[in-house]
């Protein structure tokens, strides 16, 4: 409990939270890059377009998850 007051007072106090995550979000796409592209062969527009299209299918597999489990939580098909 203690650290999530942490976290929203630290939070509050943030004047650009664009600036504060954007490290994490180079790390993201690095990821997805890295992931679309292991040698690094593939010229930078390809690889930014391959690795777009592997972070849109993680958050849809993400979505996908999260709606399976609402699903199951209100008694209905999982499928």
């Amino acid at each position: 409990m203690r650290s999530q007051i942490a976290a929203h007072e630290s939070w509050a106090r943030t004047p650009d939270r664009s600036a504060r995550t954007a490290n994490a979000r180079k790390a993201m796409l690095d990821k997805f890059e890295h992931q679309v592209d292991p040698d690094g062969t593939l010229p930078a527009a390809e690889r930014a377009r391959r690795a777009e299209h592997a972070r849109k299918a993680h958050f849809k597999r993400l979505a996908l998850k999260s709606a399976r489990a609402r699903r199951r939580r209100a008694g209905g098909d999982a499928a």
